[in-house]
């Protein structure tokens, strides 16, 4: 094979690693988002349901450190950083379905402004 068919076989590899470690990252960070769904839920509980909660809000942190230093390893901090915004958009959304809250215009807005910050920040650095 020619060497500019190597460098395109190359090239779309690259893109595939780089979409799988953008899908492991958002999968960590919602892993990372539902600490907040089991605190709100033990802040609710007594007894034995407040200390199962908190021990999934130990045990999602846990596992979330792990992971997160894997994420660091793959990503530069400035971009995994800028996507860890996405949490409050996945606390938006867990308010929503599990706890009836409701999402304003305002929170869309929000929203909306962190989506835009996290693509100019990953745009930024595929430039470079």
């Amino acid at each position: 094979m020619s060497l500019k068919i190597l460098l395109i076989i190359r090239e779309k590899k690259m893109k595939v690693r780089k979409r799988k470690d953008y899908i492991f990252l958002h999968v960590v960070l919602l892993l990372y988002s539902l600490t907040t769904v089991l605190s709100k839920t033990a802040s609710s509980k007594s007894g034995i349901g407040f200390l199962i909660c908190y021990a999934g809000v130990l045990t999602c942190l846990g596992v979330y450190a792990i992971l997160w230093q894997i994420v660091l390893k793959k990503f530069p901090l400035s971009i995994a950083f800028a996507n860890k915004a996405i949490v409050v958009i996945w606390g938006m959304v867990w308010g929503l379905l599990l706890f009836d809250e409701a999402i304003t215009i305002c929170k869309a807005i929000g929203a909306i402004v962190i989506i835009i910050g996290i693509v100019c920040v990953v745009s930024d650095d595929g430039e470079k």
